[in-house]
């Protein structure tokens, strides 16, 4: 039972719109699915209703942008399975106001260096709750700047580091994401650890009671730590899980939907722990 649980859609800063995403899921042979928009759920409720329609497992989800203060970098979570996600709303709602006020600073000062208007770049920010640095080069790309969306020429913008018109975003600090996570009824999930080089985060969730997995499988973690995380799962009892991160033109790397899944027993664990059966994925009847 193929089950991939990140993805993202053109609600954040994937390329595909949801329909196009599930019915390339049906398409690619999975059963289930989680569409991990970057902070905002806006696309559940539809995603649920063509999950049903073309068969396929749906698990609610996002993915939080968070901050850990320790270390000093930033730290992705995945809540699958919110019982309220009202109560996510409020922490949701700032952290995208955050991105879109940087983004569109990010937006300002690229279009000094380059003779761009702004609906150059919003035609592909359309339906996402902000302007993605994926939005701005692909905009490039069509004046013929670049030939790909992360070359050179993001990296001279937008390294973090270094990068001329990178803006950084404020947000807000992990511990306040899990424990919104554990208040909305939600199973808080580290994700690519490697990315943000997260494990000792997690290690730390873990012990505070605030997490529930980590992403094991992904195409960012690599082999050691994927090892890693799956021996930290084993020492705090958290279910390890995968998925490919999808962005679809808009990926850092090549990364199929599909291409990095959750195993079975880890996507029935998921249920399990919140009191429900494994579904089945059946299609609707016409």
């Amino acid at each position: 039972m193929p089950a991939d649980l990140h993805c993202h859609s053109r609600m954040s800063d994937g390329s595909l719109g949801i329909e196009d995403l599930i019915s390339l899921a049906k398409r690619s042979g999975m059963s289930a699915i989680a569409i991990t928009d970057h902070d905002t759920m806006s696309g559940t409720v539809r995603a649920g209703v063509l999950c049903a329609r073309y068969g396929i497992i749906h698990l609610p989800a996002v993915e939080m942008s968070g901050f850990d203060p320790k270390r000093k970098r930033k730290v992705h979570l995945l809540c699958y399975l919110p019982e309220k996600p009202n109560r996510l709303e409020g922490i949701l709602y700032k952290s995208n106001e955050a991105r879109k006020k940087s983004g569109i600073e990010m937006a300002r000062l690229v279009m000094e260096k380059f003779p761009i208007l702004p609906e150059h770049i919003t035609k592909y920010a359309a339906g996402s709750k902000a302007v993605y640095k994926q939005h701005i080069m692909h905009a490039l790309m069509d004046f013929g700047y670049t030939d790909a969306i992360f070359s050179d020429l993001y990296k001279e913008l937008f390294d973090e580091d270094a990068g001329s018109c990178h803006v950084e975003t404020p947000y807000p600090q992990m511990t306040d994401i899990a424990k919104m996570i554990r208040l909305a009824g939600g199973l808080c999930v580290l994700a690519h650890p490697k990315v943000f080089d997260s494990l000792e985060a997690a290690e730390e969730l873990a012990k505070a009671g605030l997490l529930d997995g980590i992403e094991a499988w992904s195409p960012k973690n690599g082999e050691q730590f994927t090892s890693d995380s799956l021996s930290l799962c084993n020492s705090y009892g958290l279910i390890p899980t995968g998925g490919s991160d999808f962005h679809g033109l808009y990926n850092s790397a090549q990364a199929p939907l599909g291409s990095f899944t959750t195993p079975e027993d880890s996507l029935a664990a998921l249920f399990a722990k919140k009191g429900l059966p494994l579904p089945s994925p059946e299609a609707e009847e016409a």
